[in-house]
């Protein structure tokens, strides 16, 4: 499921990162890569690898979480 499907509070695990190859290396540089937990804190906001990361909805429809 997208990630936008995640409310705040809730971990998911990245399955996977979809998207044209310039939006999933963007993602990738910020730390969403296959395997990792990505916990969600706002609508905007996230926590992966440690560190706080504010992404759009357009951006975060692209990752694929379980």
């Amino acid at each position: 499921m997208p990630m936008t499907f995640l409310r705040a509070g809730e971990t998911g695990m990245i399955q996977r990162v979809g998207g044209a190859e310039d939006t999933k290396r963007f993602l990738a540089n910020l730390g969403f890569v296959d395997g990792a937990a990505v916990t969600v804190i706002s609508e905007l906001n996230v926590n992966i690898k440690d560190s706080r990361v504010a992404i759009n909805k357009e951006m975060a429809k692209h990752v694929m979480v379980q």
